[in-house]
């Protein structure tokens, strides 16, 4: 169950969820009345959220653990 909530996949469409939301609700709040610095600090909060959506695309994928057999142990 956990393996489907904590895939790549499924961090790829919560970052673009976010970036949609974020960005709806500073051009909505923005088109209804913001001071300058409230502004800024919806334009910031959608650069964030730009910049998790690049590093959950951009980051590596964690190469699959072998196993060893018991021949192979350095003790």
């Amino acid at each position: 169950m956990f393996k489907a909530l904590f895939s790549q996949g499924m961090a790829e469409w919560a970052t673009a969820s976010l970036i949609f939301v974020s960005g709806a609700m500073t051009g909505r709040l923005l088109a209804t009345g913001m001071t300058e610095v409230q502004a800024l600090g919806a334009v910031m909060a959608v650069l964030g959220s730009l910049t998790a959506a690049v590093a959950v695309r951009a980051w590596p994928a964690e190469p699959p653990l072998k196993s060893r057999t018991p021949s192979q142990r350095q003790d």
